[in-house]
């Protein structure tokens, strides 16, 4: 009788090609897991909010000076009166 010797599963290559793939993303998410930790990004201000903060102070400078008409009306229909040059 004739039979055919198998080899381990660890003895094909193509087994190592299909767990590397996967083997190696585990590994890079561990090392960008440990760049995150040890390298922190450092605080940046928050110039967005700034600029919100500072267009509603103006905003609420200009309200007071709206003609009681126009600002009845900016109230119904939320669109915003324009100030008449002087």
């Amino acid at each position: 009788m004739n039979q055919m010797q198998s080899k381990r599963w660890w003895q094909y290559g193509y087994v190592w090609l299909l767990i590397a793939g996967p083997a190696l993303v585990v590994i890079a998410s561990f090392i960008t897991a440990y760049l995150a930790i040890t390298h922190p990004d450092p605080p940046i201000e928050d110039y967005y909010r700034k600029g919100i903060e500072i267009n509603k102070t103006l905003d609420a400078e200009r309200d007071g000076l709206v003609p009681a008409v126009q600002g009845r009306n900016h109230a119904a229909t939320g669109v915003k009166p324009t100030q008449p040059a002087n």
